[in-house]
C-alpha cells in the first residue's frame, strides 16, 4: 500500500472554520454595475463577484494563530510592544535561518518578567544587519514599517532620486530588473528614473504541463548578459541599484533560481552596485529553489531564505503577499553596507529615510499600521515558511493552470506559486489584434460580464505600452494573471473559473476591443481610469 506521500495528490493543509455566503447576482445585474464603474477592474464591487482574482494582496485568509495574536496588539502611538516583536520576526525570518530568537513567544504567553522583557526584546542592540536594534535604530535607522509594498517603494526612490540629481544632474539614470512590477516601475519613473526589464529569455517558451511536478527551467532568471550589457553601455554611476523580484510577478510569477541570484550579485559586487530584492513573495520563491534547485532538497525553507538574503544589500516588501498579512509593508537595508555608504553623503541615508518615513506615513514604531495588524503580521512571518503552508497553494495553482493547458487554452507554463497567467498573444494569434486594442482588458470585462469573475490584465494597457518608446514597448509582455488568494478558494472556485476562461477563449472572436475613455496619461492607470468595450 502506498504511503501518504506516494498518492500523487498533496496531504491537506488547512481546514476552513469560516464560510461566508456568495451573493447571487445576475448577468443584467453585473452589466450594469461594470458600466457605472467605468467598466474598470479595480472599481467593480467585490461583493458582486463569484470568485475573485484581481489580486492575492492582503486578500488571503489569515490562520487561527494570526487572529488571535490581534488581541496582544498594542496601540500604544509610539514603541508598542508589537514594534519590537515585528524587527525580531525579521531578524529571524531573513537573518536566522534554523536558529529563531521568537522573541514573538514573550509576548504571547504574556511574559510579566521586567528584567527579562528589556533584556531580551525591548531594550537589546542589534548591529550589522537588515534590521538594528537599540541606540542602532536610533542613530542609523536601517528598517522601516509602512503600510504596503509601493510605500516601501515611494520611500527608497523619493529619497534617493534628490540624492542622484545632487551628484550628477545631467546624468540619466536606469534601475535594471529581472521584471518591475507595475507599483516599481511607477515609482522609479515618477522620480525622473527609468526602469529596464531583463527578463530571462525563455519566459515564453513552451512547457509541458505533465512535467509541472517534475522540474522547473526557473524562468523568472534576470538576464545576466542584459545586465552586464546595460552596465557597460551605460557606465557603472548610471546604475545606482541592481533589483530582483522574487519570485517574477510581472513574468508571469515565475521563480528565480539561487545560482540566478548569485550572479547577479558577483555582477553588482563587480562594479559595486547595491542589490535589492523586490521580495514579497521570498518564502514561495525559496520553496521553488528546494523542490527544483539541485543541492537543496535537503535544505529547510528558513535555511535557504538566509541563503537568498545573504547575497543582498536591501529589500522593499509587502507584507501582504505570500499569505503574510492582510496589510503591511517595509523597507530595510543592510547596516554599514554599500546602499548605506553610497547614498550617506552629507548625513546617514537612514536618517533621511526615517523622517520621511515619519512625514508621510506616521512615527516609525507603527509606519500608519494598527497594533493589531503589526501582531498579526508577526506571527504571519512564522508561518510563511511553513513547507505544508507553501506547498498547498502552490499545487492549487498547478492544478489551475494544468487544466487550462489541458483544453489548449495558451497558460504561461509551468505554473508561479500564487498566480496562473493567460498568453494573450497567443489567446488572439488567430485574430487581428494590435496591443493598443487592450482585448486582454476586454477579456477580463466579459468575464465579469457573463461569469462574475474577476482577473487582471498585465499587459499593454497596465504597462502603459501606448506610452512608451520602440525599445520600451519590446518590454512589455501581454498577460492577463488570475492570482489565487491563499486559503480562500477550493476545488469547486477552480473549476469554476477553468470553465469559464474554456468558454471565453472558444468564443474568442466575441471578445470586445477596448477604448480608454478617461485618464489615459494617469500614472498606474488601471488602478482608475474609465473605460469602454468596443463590440462589433
Amino acid at each position: 500500500m502506498k504511503s501518504q506521500n506516494d498518492l500523487g495528490v498533496p496531504i491537506p493543509a488547512n481546514k476552513p472554520l469560516v464560510v461566508r455566503t456568495i451573493k447571487k447576482v445576475t448577468k443584467e445585474q453585473r452589466e450594469y454595475a461594470l458600466k457605472k464603474t467605468e467598466y474598470n477592474m479595480f472599481s467593480f464591487p467585490a461583493d458582486l463577484l463569484f470568485v475573485d482574482f484581481l489580486s492575492d494582496s492582503g486578500s488571503g485568509t489569515m490562520t487561527d494563530l494570526q487572529w488571535a495574536a490581534l488581541f496582544h496588539g498594542d496601540e500604544s502611538y509610539a514603541r508598542n510592544k508589537g514594534y519590537y516583536v515585528l524587527l525580531d520576526a525579521i531578524r529571524d525570518t531573513f537573518e536566522r535561518s534554523d536558529n529563531p530568537k521568537r522573541a514573538i513567544n514573550l509576548i504571547l504567553s504574556g511574559e510579566t518578567n521586567v528584567k527579562r522583557l528589556m533584556d531580551e526584546l525591548y531594550l537589546t542592540s542589534f548591529e550589522g544587519g537588515f534590521v538594528n536594534g537599540g541606540v542602532h535604530q536610533l542613530t542609523r535607522p536601517n528598517a522601516f514599517i509602512v503600510p504596503q509594498g509601493r510605500c516601501a517603494e515611494h520611500l527608497l526612490f523619493s529619497t534617493i532620486a534628490p540624492i542622484l540629481r545632487e551628484k550628477d544632474s545631467n546624468r540619466e539614470y536606469y534601475i535594471p530588473n529581472n521584471g518591475h512590477f507595475d507599483t516599481t516601475e511607477a515609482n522609479i519613473m515618477a522620480n525622473g528614473i527609468t526602469p529596464v526589464n531583463l527578463f530571462s529569455a525563455n519566459l515564453l517558451d513552451e512547457f509541458p504541463y505533465d512535467q509541472m511536478d517534475n522540474n522547473n527551467p526557473f524562468k523568472g532568471n534576470m538576464d545576466i548578459e542584459g545586465l552586464e550589457r546595460l552596465i557597460q553601455e551605460k557606465g557603472v554611476d548610471s546604475v545606482p541599484l541592481i533589483y530582483i523580484t522574487i519570485t517574477n510577478n510581472t513574468a508571469a510569477g515565475q521563480p528565480v533560481a539561487m545560482k540566478n541570484i548569485r550572479e547577479v550579485h558577483k555582477i553588482a559586487v563587480k562594479y559595486d552596485i547595491p542589490l535589492f530584492f523586490d521580495a514579497c513573495r521570498f518564502a514561495e520563491n525559496a520553496n521553488f529553489i528546494k523542490e527544483f534547485e539541485k543541492g537543496y532538497q535537503d535544505r529547510s525553507i528558513p535555511s535557504i531564505v538566509q541563503e537568498m538574503f545573504s547575497y543582498i544589500e536591501g529589500f522593499t516588501i509587502s507584507f501582504k503577499k505570500d499569505g503574510l498579512a492582510n496589510i503591511g509593508g517595509g523597507f530595510f537595508f543592510r547596516d554599514k553596507g554599500t546602499f548605506h555608504k553610497k547614498f550617506s553623503i552629507k548625513e546617514d541615508i537612514g536618517i533621511k529615510l526615517k523622517e520621511k518615513q515619519i512625514l508621510t506615513f506616521g512615527n516609525d514604531s507603527y509606519g500608519a499600521m494598527s497594533g493589531r495588524d503589526i501582531m498579526a503580521l508577526a506571527t504571519g512571518l512564522y508561518e510563511v515558511v511553513q513547507e505544508p503552508y507553501l506547498n498547498e497553494r502552490k499545487f492549487q495553482v498547478r492544478n489551475f493552470a494544468r487544466k487550462l493547458a489541458q483544453n489548449n487554452v495558451p497558460v504561461i507554463l509551468p505554473a508561479g506559486g500564487h498566480a496562473v497567467y493567460l498568453n494573450m498573444d497567443k489567446f488572439f494569434e488567430d485574430s487581428d489584434t494590435k496591443p493598443d486594442d487592450f482585448r486582454g482588458v476586454g477579456f477580463t470585462i466579459e468575464l465579469i460580464r457573463h461569469y462574475g469573475i474577476r482577473a487582471a490584465e498585465l499587459g499593454p494597457f497596465a504597462f502603459e505600452w501606448d506610452k512608451k518608446s520602440p525599445d520600451q514597448r519590446k518590454e512589455v509582455l501581454n498577460l492577463v494573471r488570475f492570482a489565487v488568494p491563499r486559503n480562500v478558494y477550493g476545488p469547486s472556485h477552480i473549476d469554476y473559473a477553468v470553465a469559464a476562461i474554456i468558454e471565453l477563449y472558444n468564443n474568442r472572436e466575441k471578445i470586445p476591443k477596448v477604448k480608454i475613455s478617461r485618464g489615459a496619461e494617469l500614472r498606474l492607470r488601471h488602478f482608475q481610469t474609465g473605460l469602454q468595450p468596443v463590440y462589433k
